[in-house]
């Protein structure tokens, strides 16, 4: 597992794929490696990691049609536990995998509200907008109802309302006045006042742009002394001190909010294999180099080194 983890990551955005790429003899590759008793895992790696995602989708069709098996399904039959569940994964259609975390994280006993954090506060609109169209094509059912249905309170009301997408602003126009509103706003609505008022931090992290927080962040801790970070943790506890927490950190600094995620699906005993494999997986043909240079910084060593 840890060897196809290591090609994702040192392949980087650079899995750009071969342009006189024939999915046919990749495809028999495959079926040779899974036949008969036994399976060659090695050509297996060999073969996926090296592919971009579309190319990837190609081979499963050239299988389909040379032999007649799903290859997807092949592949699960043939492969168990941390390393089928990567290489389904790397079979996936990019939005529909994240579709597919976000099911997986709700059906059954608990809902794994980190996972649904995670996605929602760190993807752009047209993102989500895509994950929302796979995730009813392959559900059956509206991923903000079920998010509804799996959630209450306030925690309910900020997914809802990350997964409008309204942060998306690429003008990078802020507007100062509005900037400092926000902060002393976010200052009533919790650091002055007895109790909190929930629905105001969430309206503003929810609705603004990166670059006008990064300025209402400024000006908060002017008005208040302390950093945003240090006035949720004070006023918030839970899945929704996380949430608003992950906001603020997407949008300081997305690399360092998924080097982050990284590092402690890694350290200490026991790896949180969801998270470590979702991570490398969804960002493998986006940002993963810029991830991986920021690991370095952030934690002297390197992601390679610690898979």
């Amino acid at each position: 597992r840890a060897g196809v983890l290591l090609q994702i990551e040192q392949e980087g955005v650079t899995v750009k794929g071969n342009p006189h790429f024939n999915p046919d003899p990749d495809a028999e590759t495959l079926y040779k490696a899974m036949k008969g008793i036994g399976t060659n895992e090695q050509a297996i790696i060999d073969v996926l990691t090296k592919r971009s995602n579309a190319q990837r989708q190609q081979i499963a069709k050239s299988f389909k049609a040379q032999f007649g098996k799903d290859l997807t399904e092949t592949l699960k039959s043939e492969l168990s536990g941390k390393f089928e569940r990567l290489i389904v994964a790397l079979m996936y259609p990019p939005y529909r995998y994240e579709a597919k975390e976000l099911h997986d994280a709700m059906k059954g006993l608990g809902t794994k509200e980190g996972v649904i954090i995670e996605i929602l506060a760190s993807r752009t609109k047209n993102h989500l907008q895509e994950i929302m169209k796979a995730y009813e094509e392959d559900y059956g059912s509206s991923l903000e109802e079920d998010i509804q249905a799996d959630t209450s309170g306030y925690l309910e009301r900020i997914l809802v309302c990350l997964l409008q997408g309204s942060r998306d602003d690429v003008s990078g126009f802020v507007d100062p006045g509005l900037a400092v509103q926000d902060a002393q706003d976010l200052y009533a609505a919790g650091e002055k006042i007895q109790g909190t008022d929930e629905m105001k931090f969430i309206t503003i992290l929810c609705t603004r742009s990166a670059t006008h927080l990064m300025r209402v962040f400024e000006e908060y801790e002017k008005i208040a002394s302390k950093s945003i970070e240090d006035s949720i943790k004070s006023e918030t506890h839970g899945s929704l001190e996380e949430a608003m927490l992950t906001v603020v950190k997407c949008t300081r600094n997305l690399h360092s909010y998924f080097a982050e995620r990284l590092y402690y699906s890694l350290k200490g005993a026991g790896t949180r294999d969801g998270t470590l494999i979702r991570n490398i997986v969804s960002r493998s043909e986006i940002d993963l180099n810029l991830i991986k240079c920021q690991f370095t910084k952030m934690y002297g060593k390197t992601l390679s080194s610690m898979i």
